[in-house]
């Protein structure tokens, strides 16, 4: 069974950073792209930051371009996502999910982890 475990959340002043992390099990790691979605209250959950699978392909949601890295260690089988300048708005669970192809493994769902940001 694929196994999705993220970590590395927290409270954050506006302005401050996080690294958030991902450990997977389950699959192999790296034939698959990987994204980070993230789901604040209320709201739908939406994709922030994708990789590829060796890593030379990124994507970033627009509003967190300049502000959110996305990186991976295959060894590690882990995705990392560095958050810096946090926002208010980036208040959200934030998961991370594997892509085979075109699909996303939306059955996948595992544990996301809490960023909540103060004013």
């Amino acid at each position: 069974d694929v196994q999705l475990q993220a970590s590395g959340g927290g409270l954050v002043q506006a302005g401050g950073s996080l690294r958030l992390s991902c450990a997977t099990s389950g699959f192999t790691f790296r034939t698959y792209d990987m994204g980070w979605f993230r789901q604040a209250p209320g709201k739908e959950r939406e994709l922030v930051a994708s990789i590829s699978r060796t890593g030379n392909r990124l994507y970033y949601k627009d509003s967190v371009k300049g502000r959110f890295t996305i990186s991976r260690d295959n060894a590690k089988n882990t995705v990392y996502l560095q958050v810096d300048n946090l926002q208010l708005e980036d208040t959200a669970v934030y998961y991370c999910l594997p892509k085979y192809g075109s699909a996303w493994l939306y059955n996948a769902w595992g544990q996301g982890t809490l960023v909540t940001v103060s004013s």
